[in-house]
């Protein structure tokens, strides 16, 4: 079984920083592309930010002079930093990591989503 579980959600100010992470764990052979993507209420879950294994990162247009993803390989561990937050920021994010169980065998597993609410 894999895991994937996010934290660091919360309520902030405009103009406020918060920190995400997510940590894919079980039975894992390989950690490839982990990304962030959230979603509002009434709205599709979009794309926030994705980072390979080799560390190329792709953010949308939206947040890319203002978020950062990172990940640590020996943790399985991925990171958005999210600063100069704005309330169009606000939404649930959502982890999701491509992990491999076996050299054959990859999916696309989601964590649960951590609320991320920016007050005007």
């Amino acid at each position: 079984q894999v895991q994937v579980v996010e934290s660091g959600g919360g309520l902030v100010q405009t103009g406020g920083s918060l920190r995400l992470s997510c940590v894919a764990s079980g039975s894992i052979y390989n950690v490839r592309t982990m990304g962030w993507y959230r979603q509002a209420p009434g709205k599709q879950r979009e794309l926030v930010a994705t980072i390979t294994a080799g560390g190329k990162t792709n953010y949308a247009e939206s947040v890319k002079d203002r978020f950062s993803i990172t990940r640590n390989n020996a943790r399985n561990t991925v990171y958005l930093q999210m600063d100069n937050l704005k309330p169009e920021d606000t939404a649930v994010y959502y982890c999701n990591a491509n992990v491999y169980t076996s050299m054959w065998e990859g999916d696309a597993y989601w964590g649960q989503g951590t609320q991320v609410t920016v007050s005007s």
